[in-house]
This record gives C-alpha cells, sequence and structure tokens, in this order.
C-alpha cells in the first residue's frame, strides 16, 4: 500500500508542479507583453522628446536672431516708443534747442530698446 500513496503522492506532486510552471509561463508571456509595449511606448516617447528639443532649438534661434539689433530696421522704422515721445497731433518744438533735445531722447530710448 506505500506504493500506492507514494505513487498518488508523486502524481500529486506533478500536477502542482505543472500547474506552476503554466502560472510562470503565464506571467512571462504577461511580462514579456507588457516589455514590448513599454520599449514602443520608449520609443515614441524619445522621437516625441527629439522633436520636441528640435522646435525649441529652432525657437530659440529665431529668437536669438529677432532680438539682434539691426541698424538697417531700426532706422527704417523707429519703434513705438520712440513714435510716442512726439505724437503726430503735438505741435512742432519752438525753439531749435528743444528739438535737439527731443531728438536725443528718442535716439536714447532707441538704443535703450535695441540693446
Amino acid at each position: 500500500m506505500s506504493s500506492v500513496s507514494s505513487v498518488n503522492s508523486l502524481q500529486v506532486s506533478i500536477a502542482l508542479a505543472e500547474r506552476q510552471v503554466q502560472r510562470d509561463q503565464a506571467q512571462v508571456q504577461d511580462d514579456s507583453a507588457r516589455l514590448n509595449q513599454s520599449r514602443t511606448q520608449l520609443d515614441k516617447d524619445q522621437n516625441d522628446l527629439g522633436q520636441v528639443q528640435n522646435e525649441s532649438q529652432r525657437a530659440s534661434q529665431a529668437q536669438t536672431r529677432a532680438a539682434e539689433p539691426s541698424l538697417v530696421r531700426a532706422a527704417e522704422t523707429p519703434p513705438a516708443a520712440a513714435a510716442a515721445v512726439r505724437p503726430s497731433t503735438a505741435p512742432p518744438p519752438a525753439a531749435p534747442r528743444a528739438q535737439i533735445n527731443t531728438q536725443g531722447q528718442t535716439i536714447g530710448k532707441l538704443i535703450n530698446i535695441t540693446a
């Protein structure tokens, strides 16, 4: 009888081991699928990051170029602050000294704005 019970015991152990192997295989498959999804997401995120970095770099370069003073542009079109110094509705200055002072202020503001 002891041989029958030991055979039954072995069969139960084998059945338990098979179930555990099946569970482990299912876990490995799940982990593999999640790993593949993570790799795909990582690739997508890296591409998105590269695009954002490129756009940021282009925007920064455009901003740097726009911030650089352009003497030709400044001479052709005075900034709004310079136009505000002497509105078109104001009467012309009475004395040459006042005109020189106004022009000096305008040039000073232009330098401050473009610097």
